[in-house]
């Protein structure tokens, strides 16, 4: 999450007259919601990757000794 840009946009929201400051509170709300759902999808990527990785549950079960 884009903190700096959060906190532009809610100082942003006070030089606003009252009816323009729910427009801009639910454009932050859109943009943060955005952001969220971008993490969730790179998040989902790599989980996916791992999975892709478990379907061979032979591989890493034996280990070559020589002594």
């Amino acid at each position: 999450m884009d903190i700096a840009a959060v906190s532009s946009a809610l100082s942003a929201v006070g030089s606003y007259a009252p009816t323009q400051i729910g427009s801009v509170a639910q454009a932050v709300s859109v943009e943060m919601l955005d952001q969220a759902m971008d993490m969730n999808e790179a998040m989902n990527a790599q989980l996916i990757s791992l999975m892709e990785q478990s379907v061979n549950p032979h591989l890493g079960g034996n280990i070559d000794l020589r002594i």
